[in-house]
């Protein structure tokens, strides 16, 4: 599971560099936010812009993260049509704060 993150104005920001968030990457993805979100931060940020593909699995995944950050939130942006499209027939857009753009790779990059 190839996760990164970067500060960005007191936010966490946890960059997915995977095309699927699925079954066969669920729980390497749940170990691997729990690391990256041990610092502290009150707004953690998903940055989903790599992934194409996202099933149940993967839905049950952030939403599991989202439970153990609290009261912290977890915020998503990045999300590519076919994400998005699961995320609203889940109705699960209502839960979570969907920014619309991607979160660039300003702090990785730069060093």
């Amino acid at each position: 599971m190839n996760l990164f993150a970067d500060a960005l104005d007191g936010a966490l920001v946890v960059h997915v560099g995977e095309d699927r968030l699925d079954a066969a990457v669920a729980i390497h993805f749940k170990d691997q936010m729990r690391e990256i979100t041990a610092q502290p931060a009150p707004r953690v940020i998903l940055e989903l812009s790599q992934v194409a593909f996202l099933d149940s699995s993967g839905l049950g995944a952030i939403v599991a993260v989202m439970k153990a950050l609290a009261p912290r939130k977890l915020e998503l942006a990045g999300l590519t049509p076919n994400v998005r499209k699961v995320f609203h027939l889940t109705r699960m857009d209502t839960v979570f704060t969907i920014h619309a753009a991607a979160i660039g790779e300003g702090i990785r990059n730069a060093g």
